[in-house]
């Protein structure tokens, strides 16, 4: 077997009605070095995603059969695999609940192939790093965060609520432990987004209030009145110890 022969190729779902705009983005992806799978629906998407390995979803909005939120979660249920949403709509609504159930980031269409294919590879890349050395590793050996009941496994990216594992999309993670391990600190909507989200996501200000409350319900006994992740009205938010 030669050297390309061993290597594993990336393997990524395209969950997309349109038909050619599923044949556009395969036919980019294939020639970045992807393997592609098209499910033309909402239905036979979910079914995929679930039941077959794959390394990143390329998940389109509006879908018939299941939409592509209602896939997004439940996908999210179960994998903590990029999923980039691919969406027509413009409104901060769609974007915030698309960021909200989980997406780790999405595209508006029209788009430019070549933007996709540098997303996904920088989604994948991300992904990789988090899911390589450290994994593997058992628990009691990597580092941890102690707060009573939340325990955050910073470079497993696991966390634990009393003992039990939590599932975080990685945007999830990556503010809980910028604010954990910042504690005290107060950080405005802003910097947060700028922090977590960067200047290269299309990523809005009230996507962070999706996330900060998406933790809440993950890590505090009673999420309308926190105990870890406080509220400092005018100003933003903080990691209270």
């Amino acid at each position: 077997m030669g050297v390309m022969g061993a290597i594993k190729m990336k393997k990524i779902l395209i969950i997309e009605d349109d038909k050619l705009i599923a044949e556009l983005e395969r036919d980019y992806l294939e020639i970045g070095g992807f393997e592609i799978e098209i499910a033309m629906n909402g239905d036979e998407g979910l079914n995929l995603a679930l039941n077959k390995e794959f390394d990143l979803i390329l998940l389109d909005l509006m879908l018939p059969g299941k939409s592509g939120f209602q896939i997004c979660k439940e996908v999210r249920k179960h994998k903590e695999i990029p999923i980039l949403m691919v969406t027509a709509k413009k409104e901060s609504i769609d974007k915030i609940r698309g960021l909200g159930i989980g997406a780790d980031d999405y595209i508006v269409k029209p788009f430019d192939p070549s933007e996709l294919v540098a997303r996904v590879n920088a989604h994948l890349s991300r992904y990789d790093r988090l899911t390589t050395i450290e994994k593997k590793k058992e628990l009691s050996e990597l580092e941890v965060m102690n707060f009573g009941r939340l325990k955050i496994y910073t470079k497993a990216w696991r966390v634990y609520v009393e003992d039990k594992e939590i599932k975080f999309a990685n945007k999830e993670f990556e503010l809980l432990l910028f604010l954990a391990t910042n504690p005290n600190i107060v950080f405005s909507k802003t910097a947060l987004l700028d922090r977590i989200w960067g200047m290269d996501s299309l990523a809005d200000v009230p996507t962070v209030t999706v996330h900060i409350n998406r933790i809440r319900e993950k890590i505090e006994e009673n999420s309308s009145n926190p105990k870890y992740i406080e509220t400092v009205w005018g100003a933003g938010y903080r990691f209270k110890i």
